[in-house]
């Protein structure tokens, strides 16, 4: 039953970002300011457009897709309005015309009332040219944030990295299907599969050093990824008017909401500390709910590391640590990044702000980045001692004297 399950969802799954571009003409006053927030940002005129919206009725939206677009384009409203003049001007209420639709299509899609991964990068896109390529140079964004071609660059090559693991997410319910029926052969195939599928995700990650302006990243766009649960600038959290009275706290968007390496860490066995599992089981709430279901029937469905002890097939030991050590290099890449777009900006800006800017030129960015974040990532966790702790967990997955020897801190 379970397999069954995981081979069936798998079409699902990896359909889930291909949204229409259009809502009905009812709608239409939320997609122009959707459309407009980067602008009306820069103009400080986004939350006054808010105020003026209608209270519009959400019963009319039906299809999945209709509500994945809507959500969308609610979220990037809502981390404008919030966000719009920084820490300088903050928000404790959402406007109930804004915040009673928002949570009701959160309600009916069973995802939070903010904007997640599943948002700004699963949804957020199309291609130029419709019979083109999946190339980054093909695909636009439906939505923007302040940032320019940076904000464009972060969200489609993360949408990059999603598409990598396609193959390697197709795989899975091949390896639980093999474990099942006790076939070596089909295990080490989809094992791998799911080592290539590793290696292209970690080449796509590497565009974000094309894409992306650090400076950029961490004094404009980061704070629009924020949310208002363990983010000291929003300490109480925001309050959803029209939908109740006390702040309602939301995390903001983070590659922990991302289902990939939460699939691939049940499958392989990696169990998380107390702390950081704890954070990872958080995040799942703010994935589609299908992904969520996923992950968990991977969860229950046969220890594959189990199988590979018990078996003790020296090429299946061999494509199992291959699929291990390719995971930590994979969040060994990502650490690289992390320190590249958050650790070394945060520094700077730290420098810039007891020194001042150098004599004659003007500011950075980086020096007007917040403050409140400086050694968390967007979804609020200390985002360098988290990474390095979930990077040396997936270390000791197998942890016998010939699998001790992967990866070392960057």
């Amino acid at each position: 039953m379970t397999f069954t399950f995981l081979r069936c969802t798998c079409t699902a799954f990896f359909i889930s970002g291909l949204l229409q571009r259009e809502l009905p003409p009812y709608f239409q006053p939320w997609m122009d300011i959707a459309g407009r927030v980067s602008e009306l940002i820069s103009e400080h005129s986004l939350r006054s457009s808010v105020h003026e919206l209608p209270l519009l009725e959400t019963d009319s939206l039906q299809s999945h897709r209709e509500l994945r677009l809507a959500h969308l384009a609610l979220s990037i409203i809502t981390m404008g309005y919030v966000w719009q003049e920084g820490e300088a001007d903050l928000v404790k209420v959402l406007p109930q015309n804004l915040a009673i639709p928002f949570w009701e299509v959160s309600q009916k899609l069973g995802l939070p009332p903010i904007l997640t991964h599943a948002d700004g990068v699963l949804a957020n896109w199309r291609k130029t040219d419709p019979d083109g390529s999946m190339d980054i140079e093909n695909l636009e964004l439906l939505f923007s944030l302040p940032g320019g071609k940076s904000v464009r660059g972060f969200f489609l090559v993360t949408l990059l990295v999603e598409l990598a693991a396609v193959p390697g997410l197709k795989a899975i319910p091949e390896a639980i299907g093999g474990v099942y029926d006790g076939d070596v052969s089909v295990v080490n195939k989809a094992l791998d599969v799911i080592s290539q599928a590793l290696d292209s995700m970690k080449e796509a990650l590497k565009l974000m050093h094309d894409y992306v302006d650090p400076s950029i990243f961490y004094g404009v766009m980061r704070i629009f990824l924020s949310g208002w649960k363990d983010n000291p600038s929003m300490p109480d959290g925001l309050v959803y008017e029209g939908v109740q009275a006390e702040p309602m706290e939301f995390s903001g968007g983070s590659a922990a909401q991302s289902s990939l390496l939460h699939c691939l860490d049940e499958l392989l066995g990696i169990k998380h500390e107390e702390k950081s599992g704890a954070f990872l089981t958080r995040m799942r709430g703010y994935m589609p709910p299908f992904h969520k279901r996923f992950i968990e029937h991977i969860s229950r469905s046969p220890s594959l590391r189990d199988f590979v002890l018990k078996q003790g097939d020296e090429s299946l030991t061999e494509a199992f640590e291959g699929c291990v050590d390719r995971l930590v290099a994979f969040r060994n890449f990502h650490i690289n990044v992390v320190s590249r777009f958050i650790t070394i900006p945060a520094a700077r800006a730290r420098q810039l702000r007891a020194n001042g800017p150098e004599s004659g030129k003007e500011p950075d960015l980086v020096g007007k980045a917040p403050t409140a974040l400086e050694e968390r990532g967007t979804g609020g966790s200390g985002i360098m001692s988290f990474l390095k702790e979930v990077r040396n967990q997936t270390k000791n997955v197998l942890k016998t004297p010939s699998t001790t020897k992967n990866g070392n801190d960057p």
